[in-house]
């Protein structure tokens, strides 16, 4: 293909930042190499910090290789799976990478669902061994799995271990009632009894591309929840192109702010796994809570901030006073889409620039990005990652690629497309049709390439016979000066159909 013919196919090639070359492959080696590389290059240097506690990459390199060994004398390997449901802590970094390791697959867990929910989730992807933490919160929703479901063993780590003194001492001595006691039925095994080996896993020949590194359970185009195979090159791939898209920054000095929860996979890629593959420093709270991100901003000098546009809005309507927010370098917003007005506030108010990036759990997740160096279109997700094409489709003729300008199915092609549903192989032909992934997202990409996401074809409103879309009347209201948050949906109307 010509360059002047691949422009007319790739647009946004004529809008790429300077350093960084679209068609340059990118590595899929496993992220348990590059975890391996930190931790013998940055052995010294903060892992992870929470809340006040640190613990250097080659402390978290031990725990990882016992937790490992201890995963493997359960029996736990390639084929298995293994169940995170834990807030931010040093425990999800520790059995994330673990488990990767043994050449099982992670399946992340949202320690907020009920007790059906995570009952329903481990049967539906087999999950034989659960990790979570000694909390009244926590434990008593997994126990109860053990007789209803496929699971055996569940791993309980102890929260006063992980927090600096004397805060341990406190919560030992104050909060006991928040923890839930050990069972003694030989089914719970605590942290120190599984860690408690010389490491020295066995090691595990991966094949990044086949081998399922994560199930990522979401509602993805059906609101039925389900779980995105991602594959150890899934993974692997996103991170480095998260890394990739920064050029010039000095990558290793950077201290990522961990609010968002680990266990979605926005935080999985652009705060964990980034952070391990740069040696950078994370510094994690189990919940977002305002004021205490403010003061860690400006205390840990925080100077990579992902985050979602809620927190983004919520920072622009804090009094901040003297808060100096000055370290920020740069901010990611994903999760939902970005209003403008969101975005102006908060780079006036920090000085701090914020791109939008655009994807999906079954994408790994990002897909596209606004340049940091380069223009940065208001309202746009930005331009396709390296390796990564982003084509609109005819929605109601998937098979008919339309123009620029024309609104349509964003769908993405790209190794960090998902490898497809567990045990779902007709959802799977739905989404993932010849390694092309349908969104169900409704957008358009302009002349430079930029895609514009205008909004999910579920929550089209069809109005008197017009296509309303949400996201178009939200912008619109945010521009008024009294609007804090808004949201619009359709509801059934006699007359017009919906309003």
């Amino acid at each position: 293909m010509t360059e002047a013919a691949s422009r007319d196919s790739y647009p946004w090639l004529g809008s790429y930042p300077e350093g960084i070359d679209w068609a340059e492959p990118v590595s899929d080696e496993p992220l348990t190499l590059a975890f391996e590389r930190s931790v013998a290059e940055h052995g010294g240097r903060v892992c992870t910090d929470f809340l006040g506690k640190t613990a250097t990459y080659a402390e978290i390199g031990r725990l990882v290789d016992r937790a490992a060994r201890g995963l493997q004398d359960l029996g736990i390997g390639r084929g298995g799976r293994v169940g995170l449901l834990l807030p931010n802590t040093p425990y999800f970094v520790i059995f994330y990478y673990a488990v990767l390791k043994t050449g099982a697959t992670v399946v992340n867990f949202n320690p907020l669902y009920v007790a059906e929910e995570i009952e329903r989730q481990i049967e539906d992807s087999g999950t034989t061994v659960m990790v979570t933490l000694d909390l009244k919160l926590l434990l008593p929703k997994v126990a109860p799995a053990l007789d209803k479901t496929c699971l055996e063993r569940v791993v309980v780590c102890p929260m006063a271990d992980i927090l600096p003194f004397p805060k341990s001492l406190l919560y030992r001595l104050f909060k006991r009632r928040q923890t839930a006691p050990l069972p003694g039925d030989g089914r719970h095994l605590a942290f120190a009894g599984l860690t408690d080996n010389a490491g020295g896993p066995k090691p595990v020949e991966l094949k990044p591309r086949q081998d399922v590194a994560v199930l990522q359970y979401t509602g993805g185009t059906t609101g039925v929840p389900k779980g995105a195979m991602l594959t150890h090159a899934n993974v692997a791939v996103n991170a480095r192109q998260v890394r990739i898209w920064f050029p010039g920054i000095a990558m290793e000095q950077q201290v990522i702010l961990g609010v968002l929860p680990l266990f979605h996979v926005f935080a999985m890629t652009s705060v964990m796994n980034l952070a391990i593959l740069i040696g950078a420093r994370m510094v994690l709270v189990p919940r977002f809570e305002l004021e205490q991100a403010l003061s860690l901003i400006e205390s840990e000098r925080v100077t990579l901030f992902p985050a979602v546009p809620t927190i983004y809005n919520a920072i622009n309507h804090h009094p901040l006073g003297k808060t100096d927010l000055t370290s920020l370098q740069f901010c990611i917003s994903g999760g939902a889409a970005l209003p403008v007005e969101v975005k102006r506030s908060f780079e006036a108010l920090t000085g701090c620039k914020v791109v939008e990036g655009y994807g999906l759990s079954e994408s790994s997740p990002v897909a596209t990005c606004n340049p940091l160096f380069a223009e940065a279109k208001e309202g746009s997700t930005g331009i396709p990652f390296p390796n990564t094409v982003i084509e609109i489709r005819d929605i109601a003729d998937p098979d008919k690629l339309l123009p620029v300008g024309e609104k349509g199915e964003i769908c993405i092609r790209g190794p960090q497309v998902m490898a497809g549903y567990w045990n779902r192989p007709d959802e799977t032909a739905r989404t993932v049709r010849n390694g092309l992934l349908h969104t169900g997202d409704i957008g358009y990409m302009d002349a430079d390439g930029y895609t514009f996401l205008v909004d999910r074809m579920k929550d089209l409103i069809i109005c008197g016979g017009y296509n309303v879309y949400p996201r178009v009347i939200e912008e619109a209201i945010y521009r008024h000066e009294a609007v804090e948050e808004v949201t619009v949906l359709g509801i059934p109307d006699d007359y017009r159909g919906e309003a």
